[in-house]
């Protein structure tokens, strides 16, 4: 088995995720590749102590990235910190050669991302994804299934969306990702977009147009003196846009949907694929349930299957048991280090987020933000 040795630049929440989704690599099976943290590198030390006590492998601790880089053991590195440090931090990864796995949205902005895009366009040898994970659920793998059978039919509505409530309070302190300079003009999209975006892009479902209608609910926040501050970022975004099915030449309405004021909601990622053969339904909110309707003519039923833990790569967990969210961050890292070894996906839908499939996002993002402020409707 071939050990792939990381550094994580980045140590918040999502890096810490990758180090637990390392330490339970076993729980994969028939994997050729197993990963190996040996480097970290965070502003901060807090998470350092974390780190120590469950990762005793980890040999470099350093506040500069730079060191990380330049050290030879690290052959691949998980790029997870705030959107303003993407473009200089992933283009001096991938000049010092390592391999890139970086969080969304890979560059704080268009010129951004195209900056680290072209930078990946002189290292070919390297492999360069984004991370999403929703992707993976077994319910969201089957929808994949079905557009790729080409059982969906003619293409006739979509709606994704991802719902949070994290901001319903407006007494919540500001962080990065409620300040323009840290997390960008997107807001919210550049948030959660990219794993509304990840399924039906891969579908080839790509929008020509966009009428976008942003909101900024919460103006302003306490910050960590308690002093009221200004939240210039983009709270809802919902993007309307005229899409094209490959399959059939013909155009169809796709609503996406991202908020982070979402009420009765907690982490919700949803999409529902409406065709004249087979709709799809399937909401985190109910991890087991796929909606299907199937139509060869008379009466309309939707059934339901109930998906169990079906992955894309099998682990030790039967197939009847729960899947949920570090579920779902294991079979991404999989994924990763599968295309690494193999040079491509397992299936269609069984791959990572690719850079074109990132820039296509950021297109519809600098679309949309035209959109909403000339409330017109943006081509691509």
């Amino acid at each position: 088995m071939r050990t792939v040795r990381f550094g994580i630049i980045g140590c918040g929440l999502m890096g810490r995720e990758f180090a637990s989704a390392a330490a339970r690599w076993c729980h994969l099976l028939n994997t050729d590749a197993q990963p190996e943290i040996v480097a970290v590198c965070n502003r901060s030390p807090k998470p350092f102590e974390w780190l120590r006590r469950h990762f005793p492998g980890i040999r470099q601790y350093t506040h500069d990235y730079g060191e990380v880089l330049a050290n030879p053991a690290v052959e691949a590195v998980y790029l997870a910190v705030p959107h303003h440090l993407h473009q200089e931090m992933a283009c001096a990864t991938l000049n010092a050669g390592k391999h890139l796995m970086a969080e969304k949205p890979v560059g704080i902005d268009l010129a951004a991302n195209q900056a680290i895009l072209d930078c990946a366009g002189t290292h070919p040898e390297l492999l360069v994804r984004c991370a999403s994970q929703w992707v993976f659920h077994p319910a969201a793998q089957r929808i994949g299934d079905l557009v790729e059978r080409g059982a969906i039919g003619r293409v006739l509505e979509v709606t994704a969306g991802f719902l949070h409530s994290s901001d319903l309070d407006p007494a919540k302190p500001i962080n990065w990702k409620r300040q323009v300079e840290f997390n960008g003009e997107y807001g919210v999209m550049g948030d959660l977009g990219m794993h509304v975006c990840a399924l039906p892009f891969r579908a080839g479902w790509v929008p020509r147009n966009v009428r976008a209608l942003l909101s900024n609910i919460v103006t302003e926040r306490p910050d960590d003196q308690g002093r009221r501050v200004p939240c210039r970022t983009w709270d809802n975004a919902t993007l309307l846009c005229d899409t094209l099915d490959p399959a059939s030449g013909e155009f169809f309405p796709m609503t996406l949907k991202l908020q982070r004021i979402a009420p009765g909601q907690k982490n919700t990622w949803f999409i529902e694929v409406l065709g004249t053969k087979t709709s799809a339904r399937f909401t985190t909110r109910d991890p087991k349930r796929l909606d299907v309707l199937e139509y060869r003519g008379g009466e309309q039923v939707w059934g339901h299957a109930e998906t169990g833990h079906e992955t894309a790569f099998p682990t030790i967990t039967g197939p009847i048991f729960e899947f949920g969210f570090p579920d779902s961050i294991l079979q991404m890292w999989a994924a990763f280090l599968h295309e690494l070894v193999h040079g491509r996906p397992p299936r269609r839908f069984a791959g990572c987020v690719l850079p074109a499939e990132v820039s296509l996002s950021h297109r519809l993002f600098t679309a949309a933000l035209a959109s909403h402020r000339h409330r017109t409707v943006e081509s691509l």
